[in-house]
């Protein structure tokens, strides 16, 4: 006769007893109350055999962002094979865990509720409160996604602006790229990287044309009152300037694209820089409330005029000119386009290009897109989101509580 020994511990004792792991700390950050509310009732038609808790099904979807898997069975796989992911989650340890179809059903009613952007919305606003997030100046950008569903012909494509189409880039190297899918339209901070606004367009959308969408976003989502936009050169337009500077009260940092263009604008170099009478550029001598300051280049030793300064002005100071901000947003900025400290500010504006590469890398915004059409990819876009600020936050926090 055999007598099974008892265990001296139970699984749950023994969870409890081992190191948190990384996934446990990050949903120790989400508060589920406000998205469980709005799905609990819709939840009811959806759920399992014998029901699963719309907080563990929440929970496994940020776990599979986390562990960046690939789809929907490969969760599966892991809650059934590992333990500790299926108990951190929030599942019977012993019992049933959700199919396949279950948790894509589950995906459907997040993105027809759009709960999400909300709790995107509530990270933030912790970010801010921790004072993880520098938004003295936001950066703004776009990059592919490609879709996971067969490609269509242009002359075929919908141009509904919900569809998947065709969109063409330039890479880093200069080289062409197109594809077939989505943008991922991204503000983010310049202290942690961290995004603070998104939206998903078709490929083709054009980028200026979603900043305004950013920009709202950024302005629901914040607290403080950005002073500088970082864009690249695809946001140079001239209404957008305009928009920056008199709704935002903020100053647009956008690299000119002369496109077309035959020369300057008369009296200007191509940056914003006056001309002097005698065809040379003049000297940049600060910014103050809008206005840049230029002075005579012959006096501050920058060229040897053969007219001397006495040609412009009778004055030993030399002549002065000024351009202002509201004159023409787009070709005069503060600080002056080209300077040291306009430069400093632009280059900044890679943190969002480090952002997606976080997405991409990390929490596979591409690999793990196993969801067709654009509400779905956005709930995607905003799973991965909410794992990167919820993981930098679970961090700080840590770190603090060990430093008490």
């Amino acid at each position: 006769m055999y007598i099974r020994q008892g265990y001296v511990f139970s699984f749950e004792d023994a969870i409890k007893m081992q190191a948190r792991s990384r996934l446990e700390s990050i949903l120790s950050t989400l508060d589920l109350k406000p998205v469980i509310s709005k799905l609990t009732n819709q939840a009811k038609c959806h759920r399992g055999p014998k029901g699963y808790s719309v907080e563990a099904k929440l929970n496994a979807l940020i776990a599979m962002r986390v562990y960046s898997m690939g789809s929907f069975t490969e969760l599966v796989e892991r809650l059934n094979n590992d333990p500790v992911i299926r108990y951190t989650c929030g599942f019977d340890v012993f019992g049933q865990i959700p199919s396949v179809a279950t948790i894509s059903r589950f995906f459907s009613l997040l993105t027809e509720k759009g709960c999400l952007k909300d709790l995107f919305r509530q990270l933030v606003e912790q970010a801010e409160k921790m004072n993880l997030l520098d938004t003295s100046a936001i950066a703004i950008d776009a990059s592919k996604v490609t879709a996971n569903e067969k490609s269509v012909p242009r002359k075929n494509l919908q141009d509904d602006g919900l569809s998947a189409n065709w969109g063409s880039k330039l890479d880093t190297n200069g080289n062409q790229i197109t594809w077939f899918g989505y943008k991922l339209h991204i503000a983010t901070d310049i202290k942690s990287e961290l995004p603070i606004a998104l939206c998903i367009t078709p490929a083709s959308t054009n980028d200026g044309i979603m900043a305004e969408t950013i920009l709202k976003e950024c302005k629901n989502n914040l607290k403080s009152k950005p002073q500088y936009y970082l864009m690249d050169a695809g946001y140079d337009h001239k209404a957008l300037y305009e928009l920056i500077r008199k709704s935002y009260h903020a100053q647009a940092i956008i690299p000119l694209n002369h496109r077309g263009a035959k020369e300057p604008k008369e009296g200007f170099d191509w940056d914003g820089t006056p001309i002097c009478s005698a065809g040379y550029r003049m000297v940049y001598w600060g910014s103050n409330n809008g206005v840049n300051k230029f002075r005579c280049p012959h006096i501050m030793g920058k060229c040897d005029c053969p007219f001397g300064s006495s040609w412009c002005s009778d004055s030993n100071y030399g002549m002065v000119l000024k351009t202002r901000v509201k004159q023409d947003p787009r070709l005069f900025c503060t600080p002056h386009r080209g300077t040291t400290n306009w430069q400093k500010l632009y280059n900044k504006r890679t943190t969002v290009e480090r952002c997606f590469g976080r997405f991409k890398e990390f929490l596979g915004l591409e690999t793990g897109l196993n969801v067709r059409g654009i509400k779905k990819v956005e709930t995607h876009a905003y799973l991965c989101a909410i794992t990167m600020i919820a993981t930098v936050i679970a961090v700080n926090a840590t770190k603090k509580a060990i430093a008490a």
